[in-house]
């Protein structure tokens, strides 16, 4: 994976996301590796993947609810766009027509 090109000002948001975030990775990464050191060779795929996910899971969460907060305190960046309608079904049939 490559890392994007930032400018200066998008570095140093990511410099202060990463240090606001470092703790929780470190508590993430150290709960990894209690869980795997706990299992045997043939412990290690079935259900402890799923236990890994969920970990990886729960961090990337706590990434968004992170990066969300800190741009609500600032408000939001460029333009907003809306959320288009939600289309209205059809009717099962057309107007005038008679069911039988």
């Amino acid at each position: 994976m490559t890392e994007p090109h930032l400018t200066p000002e998008q570095e140093a948001e990511a410099q202060i996301l990463f240090q606001r975030l470092k703790a929780a990775f470190e508590r993430e990464a150290l709960e990894l590796a209690r869980l795997m050191a706990s299992k045997d060779d043939r412990q290690v795929l079935g259900g402890t993947e799923v236990e890994v996910r969920d970990h990886v899971h729960r961090l990337g969460a706590r990434v968004l609810e992170s990066v969300l907060q800190e741009r609500k305190k600032k408000g939001t960046r460029g333009r907003v766009h809306p959320v288009p309608p939600v289309p209205r079904p059809r009717a099962a049939w057309p107007t005038g027509a008679r069911r039988s």
